[in-house]
């Protein structure tokens, strides 16, 4: 089954609490929360204690996004504000697996994320401790950007990395996703579908939701067809 978890960098921040509670009933199945530091991005967005005051409000799993340099240094804190999964950047660590270990250690899902420019190969050597792969096809730091189709063979390859492996790892995308690639990137290989802006600037999160998930549907039935 394919997960969607919407990024709250779209949302209308100042009524925060209010869109997790939309998006909980529109059949989200996670939130992604967007960490910058504006150092690692230009951005800066939310930290800790915005995390920790929306966790009471919502269910819904939490997956934290840490686009910052040296992330080791603030797993704790993303941890103790209720992350349920705490992704890092393999360019910002200086050591990637003792990132994961410590993430790991504390009983919550591991993910390690790239950028663009980045080969997949350089997430090999936590490949059988990590639970998501997220692949960004955009540059992180802005929301609303257009989706790279030239990274949908990297998709593809991360997929086979992860099958060569036969550990259960979600291979996430973010960045641009719309009903109108949705398809490509399942086809693809993703399991874990991140989306912001298509979601927020529609009009309608349910509706925004549920296209996504038929149209993901839709292509993994034309998989295995």
């Amino acid at each position: 089954m394919i997960k969607i978890a919407p990024s709250i960098l779209s949302c209308d921040l100042s009524r925060l609490a209010d869109e997790v509670k939309l998006l909980e009933k529109g059949g989200a199945d996670g939130l992604h929360l967007d960490i910058m530091d504006g150092v690692f991005v230009p951005n800066l967005t939310i930290g800790p204690l915005v995390i920790k005051a929306l966790r009471s409000k919502t269910k819904l799993p939490f997956d934290s996004h840490l686009m910052i340099v040296d992330p080791e240094q603030h797993i704790q804190d993303y941890l103790e504000a209720g992350s349920d999964i705490i992704t890092v950047h393999a360019e910002a660590t200086k050591n990637l697996r003792q990132a994961i270990d410590k993430i790991k250690k504390a009983g919550v899902k591991a993910g390690v994320s790239v950028k663009p420019g980045t080969a997949p190969e350089i997430i090999e050597s936590v490949l059988k401790k990590v639970d998501l792969i997220l692949v960004m096809t955009v540059e992180p730091g802005f929301g609303g950007q257009n989706f790279m189709p030239a990274l949908l063979p990297k998709i593809k390859t991360v997929r086979q990395m992860i099958d060569r492996q036969k550990n259960k790892i979600e291979l996430g995308v973010d960045g641009g996703i719309s009903a109108k690639n949705v398809a490509q990137v399942v086809a693809a290989g993703a399991s874990f579908i991140v989306a912001g802006s298509y979601v927020f600037k529609s009009g309608d999160v349910t509706a925004a939701i549920q296209c996504l998930r038929a149209k993901a549907d839709e292509a993994i039935t034309q998989i295995f067809k």
